[in-house]
C-alpha cells in the first residue's frame, strides 16, 4: 500500500550518520525505508510519520546566512506509542541504548526519553490502562 506525501506527517531530523540513523529506526522500531541517498539523506516511514534523515551533506545541513550550522539534539522528538513499556526499554537497553531519563509516570501514562545514534530525542510512550 502507498501511502499519498499529503497524508503523512513530516519530521526532519538532522544526523551524523544517514546510514546508521537508518538502521536503528528500522531495526529498532519497524520503519521501513522509503528512499536513500545516503550518506546525504534518507526517509523512513511507520505508519503515517515520515521521518526525513539529514545528513551533514543534505541541504538541510548547509549553514545558515549568519554561519550557524545545523545539527541534532534538542527536547523535540518523535513520540512512539508502545504497549509495554518495560519490556521495550529492557530490549533497548540490552542493544545498548542511551536513555536520557528514567521512566516517568503520570496521569497519561508513562514515559521514557532515550538518544537515536546521532543525539536526537525519541520518546517511548505507553498510555494509562494498557
Amino acid at each position: 500500500m502507498t501511502i499519498d506525501l499529503s497524508d503523512m506527517v513530516n519530521v526532519r531530523y538532522l544526523v551524523t550518520d544517514v546510514e546508521a540513523s537508518i538502521d536503528f529506526y528500522t531495526r529498532y522500531f519497524g520503519f521501513t525505508v522509503r528512499t536513500s541517498a545516503a550518506p546525504a539523506f534518507a526517509d523512513v516511514t511507520r505508519g503515517h510519520l515520515r521521518l526525513l534523515l539529514s545528513g551533514p551533506a543534505s541541504s538541510a545541513g548547509r549553514p545558515m546566512p549568519d554561519g550557524t550550522k545545523p545539527g541534532p539534539g534538542g527536547w523535540n522528538r518523535i513520540h512512539l506509542i508502545v504497549e509495554d513499556i518495560d519490556a521495550e526499554v529492557a530490549r533497548l537497553r540490552e542493544a545498548g541504548m542511551r536513555f536520557r531519563s528514567d521512566i516517568v509516570s503520570g496521569p497519561g501514562g508513562k514515559q521514557i526519553v532515550l538518544d537515536d545514534p546521532s543525539g536526537n530525542p525519541v520518546e517511548l510512550f505507553q498510555p494509562a490502562g494498557q
